[in-house]
């Protein structure tokens, strides 16, 4: 598995900017080949709104992307599966739907055609979409969460599971450990093709959802979501090992078999750590 993950300063979402470092980073981790192929971007929007909240990816990184795609010959489709998912759901407040009108690219309903899946011993189901497309991409926002800890690349797959199938999978789960360890599942059997995680803006304290903004500054890509999330936990100032979706990855050997395997291409590590973020408090074992 490639271990590759790059890392760009980037302090505010000045469209140029933002595109040209994810054209730089997409470069260096050698990104999967999009001429004439069809993409799924897959944002994170939990909830419809504002921006500013930094509940949602940015539409200024979802812009550039497309525009990074549609550069390479790429066909378009944008899609998510919010907490609350009515059908004929348009990500408006976000202002992502507006993005996709702009530029071309196609904005799929998640809820209106489903296909299942294989997931271990049982069958799960998931947007059809994911499956049609030649390549996913996904664009996680870096984010608190009050279960998880930190909700990052290998939580954002979660949305290709519409609606309420995705509400049952928190009933099955009902705890951190189990709920993390589906959540490593999902995204083993999907696999997206890469990840770009918008970390201009993040959320600290009580996310994913009603936390505090906070300039954390950074871009990070890789078609390695572990790799992602250990780089991005440690800008949020976290033992990446207690986020329970890295621990339970490299202990499976899944992506990475040791935190010192990630080929890091970025400013020094330790200058971009947010040492004041207010971290979702750890816990050893329950639910919150």
């Amino acid at each position: 598995m490639n271990s590759k993950v790059a890392v760009r300063n980037c302090r505010e979402y000045n469209p140029d900017e933002v595109y040209t470092h994810i054209s730089d980073i997409y470069d260096r981790c050698n990104g999967p080949d999009v001429n004439n192929k069809k993409v799924l971007l897959k944002p994170n929007i939990l909830n419809d709104v504002d921006p500013l909240r930094c509940v949602t990816t940015h539409p200024v990184v979802v812009e550039a992307m497309i525009r990074f795609l549609q550069e390479r010959n790429a066909t378009v489709l944008v899609g998510d599966s919010p907490g609350i998912h009515f059908r004929g759901f348009k990500s408006e407040k976000s202002g992502i739907y507006q993005v996709c009108q702009k530029t071309g690219a196609k904005w799929i309903d998640f809820m209106k055609d489903q296909s299942e899946m294989p997931l271990g011993s049982r069958k799960i189901k998931i947007a059809s979409v994911a499956k049609e497309a030649d390549l996913i991409i996904s664009l996680p926002k870096l984010k608190t969460h009050q279960l998880t800890f930190f909700t990052g690349a290998i939580k954002n797959t979660l949305g290709l599971v519409p609606g309420f199938a995705k509400t049952k999978q928190h009933a099955l789960h009902p705890d951190r450990e189990s709920f993390s360890a589906f959540l490593v599942d999902l995204t083993e059997a999907v696999a997206p093709h890469f990840y770009l995680m918008d970390g201009i803006m993040g959320m600290e304290g009580d996310g994913p959802g009603q936390g505090i903004p906070v300039n954390t500054g950074v871009l990070i890509g890789s078609a390695n979501p572990l790799a992602v999330d250990i780089i991005a936990c440690t800008i949020a100032g976290y033992d990446p090992m207690i986020i329970p979706t890295n621990s339970i990855a490299v202990g499976r050997g899944l992506w990475l078999k040791d935190v010192k395997d990630i080929d890091y291409d970025g400013p020094i590590l330790e200058s971009l750590v947010k040492k004041d973020f207010k971290r979702v408090a750890y816990a050893q074992t329950g639910n919150v």
